[in-house]
Parts: C-alpha cells; structure tokens; sequence
C-alpha cells in the first residue's frame, strides 16, 4: 500500500460506504472515518470492514475536515481527501502506485479531476471538469474556511496534475437530492453574500490553477444580476455546451444543478437583504443571529492541520 491516510466523512452513508471502504483499501495504508454521529448502519458496516470510526458533531465540511487533520492519528506522509460517495477510478489508482514513490521532494499536492455520475449515466457534456488538490502532503495540508466550497491548500511546495479520473457517484434518488441541495442552497446564499461583502481574507491560494480559476469565475458570477445568472449559467452548460446530448439524465443534471439549485441560492440571498433593507450590517447581524456565523470580523481563509 502507499505511504497514504483517506479521511472520509461520513453521515448516514450506509448506501456508499462499503463501496468507498473497498475502493480506498486499494491505495491506502490507513483510513480514517470522521463520522456526525449516523442513525444507519454506516458506522456498523465501516467496523466491520475494520476501518477505525471517530465522531464528531457536524458543523459544516470546512470545520470537520479540520477537526480530522487535527485529531486523528495520522502518520503517512500523504492524506487523500475523499467523499463517500466517490471512487477513486482503476486507472487513477494505477497512476498513484507509479508516480507517488517518485515524485521530487518538493511536491506537496496533487490533483485529480472528479468527473460526475447522475441517475447512474456519465455526464461527459456540459461541464468542465472539476480537478481538485485531493492528495497533499499532511505536514503542508489546510482547508479553507468557508461555508461552502472549501479547498485543500497546501502552505509551500509546488502541486502537480494527476491525469486519470475519480468519480462523485451519489446512489440516493432525486427526493434525497433535491431535499441536500436545498441545504446546500442555504450555505451557498451565505457564501455569496459573505464574498460579496468582502468578508473572507482572500480568495483560494495554492490550491491548483483551476481551483484558482473557479475561484475567480465565481467572484465574476457574484457581479452578475441575481436570477439572470442562474438562467444564463445554466443556458451556457446546456446549450452552448452541449449538455443536451447526455439525454433526460444531462436535462435534469444541468436543470437541477446548475439552474433550479442556484435560483434557489439566488432567492435566498434576495430574502435575506430584503429582510434586511438591502443594509450591510444588518445582513451580518442576521446570518450572525440566525446562521451562527461570525461576521464581526473577516474570516480567516484557512483551517490549519498537522
């Protein structure tokens, strides 16, 4: 096995987690469940598999992740970063068995691009992948503090590009989807309104050239008009390109995801300053009040481990 610690958080993942389990024994020496106290058997089926369990209460990704890197007893040189419901592709494993023991010293992160599996089909049009720093160096590691889309950093050392793919493949059906992505509709309001307001210290720092660039395309996004650039986010994946040839499942994809969740962030973000006169410190009252977000000063953009 390589020189490698998976930490994967967990909350009633029985549908995912031996898959994930089975997967991650493939590459790694240690694995590392930081589980939000699950009500399925997930914390059953990880036991069993002999995967050491912790738990934690859930705050948000940013905050448990950090808990992880902090407290559990990691002692690889090396932390994957992994959700369970992806998997690390055959062809990516491979990869890390022959590039991972060679690597030039001063290589802290690697990145991999996540490719997206909806309703059990590929959705190969539409969407740029997204390649993420999921492989970094524990003793260089950190994780953003942000409420939603947190990126691994790492704090010296150049990152290089993994060439083969994992996969985000969610089994749940579209009820269990729609019912998160309201939840996630709520954190995303709050970052686009924390970005807008300027409360995080800075955007994204060495995390890869394209989590730079989705960083800064998001700054762009905040620019635009509130429900026009859900529509027009929306129309560029599907049409201009070409979402519409992955077939029902790329319709709901691109509808779902990139246009209906994204109203809904965009409706929250409106409900929010309405309530609050559109005034700047009242909407930092309120998400301090009703969301527990610290807003009396900026945000700190990194959650340090190790």
């Amino acid at each position: 096995m390589l020189d490698i610690s998976v930490i994967i958080l967990t909350y009633n993942e029985e549908i995912h987690i031996e898959r994930c389990l089975n997967n991650a024994k493939k590459f790694a020496k240690e694995i590392f469940i930081v589980d939000s106290f699950s009500t399925d058997k997930t914390v059953e089926i990880a036991t069993e598999m002999g995967v050491k369990v912790y738990q934690h209460p859930f705050k948000n990704h940013s905050a448990q992740f950090k808990w992880g890197l902090e407290n559990l007893p990691i002692k690889t040189v090396w932390v994957w970063k992994q959700d369970a419901d992806e998997y690390l592709s055959d062809a990516l494993i491979e990869e890390l068995h022959n590039k991972l023991p060679n690597l030039p010293d001063n290589v802290n992160g690697l990145t991999a691009p996540c490719l997206r599996i909806f309703m059990g089909r590929y959705i190969k049009h539409g969407i740029i992948p997204l390649i993420l720093l999921r492989l970094f160096k524990y003793k260089y590691g950190s994780v953003e503090n942000r409420i939603m889309d947190e990126h691994i950093q790492v704090s010296q050392g150049i990152i290089m590009d993994l060439k083969y793919p994992f996969y985000d493949d969610n089994l749940n059906g579209l009820t269990w989807w729609t019912t998160k992505h309201n939840g996630y509709a709520t954190r995303e309001a709050i970052d686009l309104l924390l970005t807008e307001y300027g409360m995080y210290e800075s955007g994204v720092v060495n995390s890869g050239e394209h989590s730079s660039a989705v960083r800064k395309k998001k700054l762009k996004y905040i620019k635009m008009p509130l429900f026009w650039r859900a529509f027009v986010f929306f129309f560029l994946r599907y049409f201009m390109r070409l979402g519409f040839l992955d077939g029902k499942e790329g319709f709901l994809w691109h509808f779902l995801q990139g246009w209906w969740y994204r109203t809904l962030a965009d409706a929250k973000v409106y409900e929010i300053k309405k309530v609050c006169n559109y005034d700047k410190d009242s909407i930092m009252r309120y998400l301090e009040k009703y969301y527990d977000i610290p807003t009396n000063g900026m945000l700190t953009n990194i959650n340090r481990g190790g």
